[in-house]
């Protein structure tokens, strides 16, 4: 299948619709839904991202339809050859399911749109297709194959085809209409930059300027889904950089454009927007490490310096001072992700990234003890790769000579540490002594006295590493002695 086809025949919605319909009508499954929607008596047509995919040659194992049919309607014509069924967006028109591998959306054509407070759209639906793929939000996305008639009909009323060939975003209507309509489609012209490599069209990024405020009626559910997908494009910098030259990013991350902070001839240092979205991608080209594209280290690599802002200090004689800037970012970082509704596991992983990323710079050149290795090893925990991949990916020296001493002083400490790891079990380690043993030693009952015991141990294991069970009593029994009386 042809990864990328000419496009540039004079006659482009031709050869667009000569690409398309083959590559759809392979899919039996579309035919035989048509057959069942003609038989009923309503239409159906293959429509936007599946239809733009097709022509791209890249067909995939999701299938956007939309119909005149009303939801009960579909769901009585689908519901006994379909796997599976669910309505969760009936309320939009939509029936979903699932047929071997490929899952279906089949939505009722609509013209609905958002109130000026409200968070969800007023759905109404549509009298045609014309109408539903005008509510569309970019011409590369309102192109339709409609199924019931003989042959199949291309439909691109807007020059989606001529846009595809040029990689440029437009919209159907007014770049206005349609983000009144959706303020969601501002990021989604970010999300195409990155995903597809699309410029876009100077009337919409005014647009989104003039509009961008409008962003904050939408839920942050639907905001950290978007942003997702920009951050897992293929190309997440050209998404944060419109997100930040448009405004928008201001509503949905402003810690990412505060970071271009103010440099005056006195008082140098490096720039730290230009600086995360370099550590971004190098940490990106550092993936494999971790089994492919990583959610976790890419938001950790963008958000990693948003403490600087806040505890920037500008030292007598030149120079800029960030101190403690990892601390105050992890809970920032903490703070931006759960506002976005990011899962606990996410939060927590990208939080603990920004809190240990200069852990490596404070030991020096190298000068690193056993106790410090198991250290490292035991406050990155699970995420102990993660953070091998951004404190390699923060360097973005160019002074080559500098940059190659980091990456051999990093070198030997991952070798220390898969050394000490195969000798110790480091991930697994703890005290010689359980919670339960504790206890019976010291003749308590169970307490905060056993935590603060179980710490000392642990710290104990840390410094000296294993003690074994006979030098861990009575090393607990001396800290009973000197702490009793205080506690």
């Amino acid at each position: 299948m042809t990864a990328n086809p000419d496009l540039t025949s004079s006659d482009p919605k031709t050869i667009a619709a000569n690409l398309a319909i083959p590559v759809l009508l392979a899919r039996r499954l579309a035919t035989d839904l048509a057959e069942k929607f003609a038989k009923a008596g309503f239409t159906l047509a293959l429509v936007g991202g599946p239809v733009r995919d097709a022509i791209l040659g890249r067909l995939g194992n999701d299938l956007d339809f939309t119909t005149n049919a009303k939801p009960d309607e579909t769901k009585s014509i689908i519901k006994k050859s379909a796997d599976s069924l669910w309505e969760t967006g009936r309320e939009f028109g939509t029936i979903a399911a699932q047929f071997g591998d490929v899952t279906v959306e089949i939505t009722t054509y609509r013209s609905d749109v958002y109130g000026h407070e409200s968070r969800n759209p007023e759905v109404k639906f549509g009298e045609s297709i014309e109408g539903d793929l005008l509510r569309r939000d970019f011409t590369v996305n309102a192109m339709a194959l409609e199924l019931t008639t003989t042959p199949p009909t291309f439909i691109d009323n807007f020059n989606g085809v001529t846009d595809l060939i040029k990689k440029v975003l437009r919209t159907p209507g007014s770049p206005e209409d349609s983000f009144s309509d959706d303020p969601l489609r501002m990021m989604r012209a970010a999300r195409f930059a990155a995903q597809l490599g699309f410029e876009v069209d100077p009337t919409i990024t005014l647009a989104i300027k003039n509009m961008a405020a409008r962003i904050e009626i939408i839920s942050a559910e639907r905001i950290r889904d978007e942003f997702t997908k920009i951050i897992m494009s293929p190309n997440p910098r050209a998404g944060i950089e419109i997100l930040v030259e448009t405004g928008l990013a201001e509503y949905v991350l402003p810690e990412i454009p505060k970071l271009k902070l103010e440099i005056d001839e006195h008082h140098h240092h490096k720039d730290v927007y230009e600086h995360t979205l370099k550590v971004l991608e190098q940490a990106i080209a550092l993936e494999d490490r971790l089994g492919g594209p990583n959610l976790v280290i890419r938001l950790a690599a963008l958000l990693h310096d948003i403490g600087k802002p806040k505890t920037r200090e500008l030292i007598d004689g030149g120079g800029v001072s960030f101190h403690h800037h990892e601390v105050v970012g992890a809970r920032m970082a903490k703070e931006r992700l759960k506002k976005l509704r990011f899962s606990n596991e996410i939060v927590d992983g990208v939080s603990s990234l920004v809190f240990l990323h200069l852990r490596f710079h404070g030991y020096g050149t190298g000068e690193w003890t056993d106790s410090a290795v198991r250290r490292y090893i035991r406050d990155a925990e699970h995420q102990l790769t993660h953070l091998h991949v951004l404190t390699r990916a923060d360097c973005t020296t160019r002074n080559q000579s500098k940059a190659e001493g980091l990456a051999k002083t990093y070198d030997s400490l991952e070798a220390r540490i898969l050394e000490l790891m195969a000798q110790e079990e480091l991930e697994k380690i703890r005290p010689d002594l359980d919670g339960l043993e504790i206890m019976a030693i010291l003749g308590i009952s169970p307490s905060p006295i056993v935590g603060l015991a179980y710490q000392y141990l642990l710290d104990l294991r840390m410094d000296r590493g294993p003690l074994g069970v006979d030098v861990a009593k009575d090393e607990l029994l001396n800290w009973w002695s000197l702490n009793k009386p205080k506690i």
